[in-house]
């Protein structure tokens, strides 16, 4: 891991001598749903069902909480990926039940069910409000079920709220656009792995470029409530952890480059404390580093479950370096190399998480991740001009 840490002291260096840009911190910022004078006459009078799970909060209180307290009469929740708690396992189905806290009915949007929610479901509100902390990178799921209820509230002639939150990869734009011809539960849009747009951006993008079904929009029953104080070059630290697996900042930076271990045959630490922050198998070749993925509450049944696995450690990368490198294929491809097993380093899965078919390819032929990396620069480009009318906050 020598050259890897040495590229990125190089960016390091390049990113602090630089023109000095003033950056928000989270301290500065307030979300959404602390802005409760913005949108609490909005709802009264209105039955709610609130999206929302763990990373809801303001201030340690969920923004459930808030509601009532300030009279707003939710009558459903909805959850996604991982639960209303936030303690299913990636990918897990979690059913429906009831808040024990509140007796609010949960209907789950992940328990295996495809199509929009019963109508028995939907008749119980007159608007949705959706609270979610997302990461800001396409395979992440919670925008797809955003983008779920938004096709049901067109479906059944419902407002829609979205109380924004800021995106801590919002800083910059990265990755292959989707090829739609792999559009799965991991992708769903036509946009970047990294699209650097928080969901209330992202929700206005959906509806104005016609992206629901049937190209039916919302148009003004969609309302986003802003953050204050946030920009696209803020770094914004989240206060809960949005995933199990995401256990730190540097695993949210690290998650738009490491997460295509999960369409490989090598472990990208499911089951161990690093997560997203470590990667290897029990073949891999030249490392010293070690670790043994175990069943934990989050990662019931990781891959490569109890065996030892030799690999590569970047707990100790810079996060600044990380954010400044983007999308890079540089592990993978490292991972590649070492392993020497050709087209059975890889899954089918690989393609759906990258979003293309040319990557995998690349890699076999031993570009490196900068000539990758210029694969995807003109769609980049075309992408970040076709989303701006959507933007609400400063580049």
């Amino acid at each position: 891991m020598t050259y890897l840490r040495t590229i990125y002291r190089l960016v390091a260096m390049a990113v602090t001598m630089a023109v000095c840009v003033p950056v928000a911190f989270s301290t500065d910022i307030k979300v959404g749903a602390a802005r409760i004078d913005e949108y609490a006459h909005l709802l009264k009078g209105k039955r709610v069902a609130l999206l929302s799970n763990h990373t809801g909060v303001v201030d340690g209180r969920h923004t459930l909480d808030i509601m009532l307290e300030n009279g707003i009469n939710v009558t459903t929740i909805f959850s996604p990926e991982h639960g209303f708690r936030g303690n299913a396992d990636a990918g897990e189905k979690v059913q429906g039940g009831v808040d024990a806290a509140t007796g609010i009915p949960i209907a789950s949007l992940y328990d295996g069910q495809k199509g929009m929610p019963s109508a028995k479901t939907m008749n119980r509100f007159d608007i949705i409000v959706t609270d979610l902390q997302d990461v800001g990178v396409r395979y992440y799921t919670y925008y797809i079920t955003m983008m779920r209820l938004m096709n049901a509230a067109v479906a059944y002639g419902k407002d829609f709220m979205v109380l924004d939150r800021p995106n801590p990869n919002g800083m910059y734009v990265d990755g292959p656009v989707l090829d739609m011809k792999y559009k799965s539960g991991v992708g769903a849009l036509p946009i970047p792995v990294v699209h650097g747009m928080t969901l209330g951006e992202l929700a206005l993008m959906i509806d104005g470029e016609g992206w629901l079904d049937g190209g039916r929009k919302l148009g003004d029953r969609l309302t986003v409530i802003q953050c204050e104080g946030y920009t696209h070059g803020s770094r914004y630290r989240l206060p809960v952890a949005p995933s199990p697996n995401l256990k730190s900042m540097l695993a949210v930076y690290l998650y738009p480059s490491t997460c295509y271990f999960e369409g490989t045959v090598v472990s990208l630490g499911r089951g161990t404390d690093y997560p997203f922050e470590i990667y290897g198998h029990p073949s891999m070749k030249g490392c010293t580093y070690t670790f043994t993925p175990q069943s934990v509450p989050g990662a019931k049944n990781p891959p490569l479950l109890g065996e030892k696995c030799y690999g590569c450690d970047l707990t100790g990368l810079d996060e600044e370096a990380v954010i400044a490198a983007g999308v890079n294929f540089e592990y993978v491809a490292d991972a590649y190399r070492r392993l020497e097993m050709g087209d059975k380093f890889f899954t089918s899965f690989f393609e759906l998480l990258v979003g293309d078919g040319d990557v995998r390819r690349m890699i076999k032929a031993g570009k490196s991740a900068a000539e990758i990396k210029a694969s995807w620069h003109d769609d980049v480009e075309a992408f970040k001009l076709r989303r701006r009318p959507y933007l609400l906050y400063k580049e």
